[in-house]
Order: C-alpha cells, then sequence, then structure tokens
C-alpha cells in the first residue's frame, strides 16, 4: 500500500472563529456537553485536537462565555449566550482599549459595506425611540 501524500494544511482561522464555533455548538446542544463532545460536535474535518478545544474552552469560561460543572474527572461546559454576543463583547472589548474612540467608530462605519450601514443606521435609529 502506498501511502497517502500529505494534503495542504488546513487554511488558518480567523481570530475568534474557533471560538464561536464551540459557542455554536454549545447554544445548539441546549445543555453542558464535555470536550470530547464538542469536538465530536465540530466533525472529523476540523483538524481538531483535544487540547485545542480544552484551551478554547478554558479561554471562554475565562471570559465568562460558558459555565463548566464539574462530573467525574472532567469539566462540561455550557453557553451563557451565542456566538454574536460573543464578537459583540469582543467588539466592546477592543474599543475599550482605544484612547479615541471617535476616531476608531469613524473608520468602523467608514469601512462598512453599504447593507451592514444601514443596519447599524436602523439600530441606531430604534435606540432613540
Amino acid at each position: 500500500m502506498t501511502p497517502k501524500a500529505p494534503g495542504p494544511p488546513p487554511p488558518r482561522r480567523r481570530p475568534g472563529e474557533l471560538e464561536a464555533q464551540i459557542i455554536t455548538v454549545l447554544v445548539e446542544a441546549d445543555g453542558f456537553l464535555t470536550t470530547g463532545e464538542v469536538l465530536d460536535r465540530l466533525g472529523p474535518g476540523g483538524g481538531l485536537s483535544y487540547s485545542t478545544v480544552v484551551t478554547t474552552l478554558t479561554r471562554l469560561h475565562k471570559k465568562g462565555a460558558v459555565v463548566r460543572s464539574r462530573h467525574g474527572r472532567a469539566f462540561r461546559y455550557r453557553a451563557v449566550a451565542d456566538a454574536a454576543a460573543l464578537t459583540a463583547s469582543r467588539m466592546k472589548r477592543l474599543l475599550s482599549d482605544e484612547a479615541d474612540r471617535a476616531s476608531v467608530l469613524r473608520r468602523f462605519v467608514s469601512a462598512l459595506d453599504p447593507d451592514d450601514e444601514e443596519i447599524l443606521r436602523e439600530l441606531l435609529r430604534d435606540q432613540d425611540d
């Protein structure tokens, strides 16, 4: 049997992408999952190791995005909020690190595509009502 030539490595994830995927898995589970169960639900094609998922779940726990409960020797995890809330929290945290928030927001808005800009305008109008 001829050994299979290794393929190209999987593409690099965007920052926060794995966290969002794990949060989505936990939200869809509607309950607590072990690290192994999260890994299984992420699918075999992800090229993830058990330790990568443990590390990511630990970081999410430190951020308050998941809660965990010890069951025997393992932790089981449950999402506190969905992936959109996690992204919004990350955006808020990044903005709070900047001294000149107005410049950051101005550049952010100017980089939005027209559809997203209109959504933002509608959301801001709704806040005024």
